[in-house]
């Protein structure tokens, strides 16, 4: 049935079906309303539709609308972004990305950019959580708090580092292999004084038969006060009495220097350090062997794994000068490590890094103030002495005394004052 008035003719839709492919020869969806084709008077007369070619399916071929062209009919479903970045509803993503017009080139500068950005907070991030973890593994031990009666500061920061022949964590086994000896507690088997100062840096040693005087002192454990009595002792047993609280306090009055932190490492410690390297290289002048450290070396350059370290460094007796000698291979040695630890090729490997930090951290004893610049400090400070930046000496001695090594007062004086006053060192041991 025609809803349409006699005389008037639903021209739109025989307009407009067939150029928008609503109206066409094709069977018609079930429902559709059917329109009579009426001739309207005046306007020229049109071909009545044509039945379908065979294969036909129904649905008109027309060429694309121009570019710009609207029209009108929405039906609510959205099929791209304005750029033509976007796709269809389960469709393939159009060429050119979000936002971008189809051939047009990728802005690199804003992708090196934010690759930077990204890059830089990935480091940023590693960086932080390292320096955490690294300063949860610090054994802070010692309380330099307890040390009375303190020389003034100065400009220079001073570090006691200490050897012990600690066996704390070692086998019967590795014990055997170190050639360590089973003895119980902890000695001090080396000391020395490096002052990082800006007039240069200087590593002194302290030999451990020193002979010095122990002063007043308040015991570590105890808070018990100890008055001076005079007593002259060898350096090391100062450790052996109380602890590292009253060896720094016992440094600090026979020198006159003030001790800003304090370093201890036990024999199983250093081995590891060395070993978590991956070996540090030496050059040994002259060949030498010791039964009792275990040393067994070739003269010229060679890399000491940590069992052949910790020989190098303990021995003694093989030398004219006893623990003179053995005080500056144990300079020699301490510089060479902190040069390895402190190159690029360790410091950006993390396959070197964290291990030898981690063998250094668990097995290093500092005191409560000891930060990690504070150590990282300490490391370069020895760097630079190896480097020739600095001064690597023994305590200038004078004579003995009942088998004690006497220091040579006028130049410990003079040493100690250069130190303070942020001078280059020039007194020489001898």
């Amino acid at each position: 049935m025609n809803d349409w008035p006699e005389g008037r003719t639903n021209d739109r839709g025989a307009d407009r079906g067939p150029r928008y492919g609503r109206g066409s020869a094709g069977a018609q969806p079930e429902g559709a309303r059917v329109m009579r084709h009426v001739q309207r008077p005046g306007v020229p007369p049109q071909a009545p539709p044509q039945p379908a070619p065979d294969g036909y399916d129904g649905i008109p071929r027309q060429s694309p609308p121009p570019s710009g062209y609207d029209s009108g009919y929405n039906t609510g479903q959205v099929y791209g972004t304005p750029g033509g970045g976007g796709r269809g509803p389960g469709g393939p993503r159009r060429p050119g990305g979000p936002g971008r017009p189809p051939g047009q080139a990728p802005d690199w500068r804003k992708r090196i950019k934010v690759g930077a950005i990204v890059l830089l907070v990935a480091v940023v991030g590693t960086s932080v959580g390292t320096y955490f973890w690294a300063d949860g593994k610090m054994r802070r031990e010692v309380d330099l708090a307890k040390v009375i009666d303190r020389p003034a500061e100065d400009d220079c920061t001073t570090y006691l580092i200490v050897g012990s022949d600690s066996r704390e964590g070692m086998s019967a086994e590795e014990k055997k292999k170190l050639h360590t000896g089973s003895a119980e507690g902890k000695r001090t088997d080396s000391m020395m004084v490096l002052a990082a100062c800006g007039g240069g840096n200087s590593m002194i040693s302290l030999p451990r038969d020193s002979d010095v005087e122990i002063p007043k002192f308040v015991g570590s454990e105890s808070g018990k006060t100890f008055p001076a009595q005079g007593r002259r002792v060898k350096l090391n047993a100062a450790y052996a009495e109380d602890g590292p609280e009253l060896l720094v306090r016992t440094v600090e009055h026979n020198t006159g220097l003030r001790i800003d932190h304090y370093a201890e490492i036990g024999f199983a410690g250093f081995a590891n350090i060395v070993d978590a390297l991956g070996g540090v290289e030496m050059d040994i002048p002259k060949a030498f062997k010791d039964k009792k450290s275990g040393a067994d070396f070739q003269a010229g350059k060679q890399e000491l794994n940590g069992e052949q370290a910790l020989a190098f460094v303990r021995t003694r007796y093989a030398f004219a000068g006893s623990d003179l000698d053995r005080t500056k291979n144990q300079q020699k040695f301490l510089s060479a490590l902190a040069s390895q630890a402190a190159t690029p090729g360790t410091i950006l490997n993390p396959f070197k890094l964290y291990p030898t930090m981690g063998a250094g951290l668990d097995t290093v004893i500092v005191d409560k103030d000891m930060s990690l610049f504070d150590l990282a400090e300490m490391f370069f400070a020895m760097k630079g002495v190896s480097g020739g930046e600095g001064t690597s000496m023994n305590m200038p001695i004078s004579g003995e005394r009942g088998g004690n090594l006497v220091w040579n007062q006028d130049k410990v004086k003079e040493l100690v004052k250069q130190i303070q006053n942020d001078e280059k060192v020039t007194v020489t041991e001898k």
